[in-house]
């Protein structure tokens, strides 16, 4: 008997892609980048994209714990396009740039997140939002099907 915490039912391979958009949002915690990440994955499975959904989250988590670890923005919002040829996933917070990053980081981890997400994305970028003083940024991917994400 499925109940509250079951994960979902997870659609076969060749369920139709169901174009759509879908507005995620957590607050900016240490939790976000699991949760988030968490969902992004479900509705990729539940859209015909589960082949981009492992890609998917590993770029979402990198992008959201850089907004948890360099701004002080209250939320987090990730928009997911899905069209019949490629997702795009966007995590937008309202901080226009991010806190100073240390000069060193002494224990050798972090830094590495949006190479991560060059080396696995079909395309990503930065955009401002709020004219000619930004208030705001999102960082956006896009896998594509067959692509450079594609599991």
């Amino acid at each position: 008997m499925p109940t509250a915490l079951a994960p979902p039912d997870r659609p076969s391979p060749s369920a139709p892609v169901t174009p759509g958009t879908y507005l995620l949002v957590a607050g900016n915690r240490p939790n976000a980048p699991t949760v988030l990440r968490r969902l992004v994955a479900t509705v990729l499975c539940a859209t015909g994209y589960e082949s981009l959904a492992e890609t998917a989250r590993l770029l979402t988590s990198e992008i959201v714990t850089n907004v948890h670890r360099h701004t002080n923005t209250p939320a987090v919002h990730v928009e997911v396009l899905v069209s019949a040829s490629h997702v795009h996933v966007s995590v937008r917070d309202n901080a226009p740039r991010y806190r100073a990053m240390p000069p060193e980081i002494a224990d050798g981890e972090g830094g590495l997140g949006l190479h991560i997400v060059d080396k696995c994305a079909d395309s990503w970028g930065i955009t401002h939002f709020g004219g000619q003083v930004p208030t705001g940024k999102a960082v956006w991917f896009r896998l594509v099907r067959g692509g450079k994400g594609a599991a």
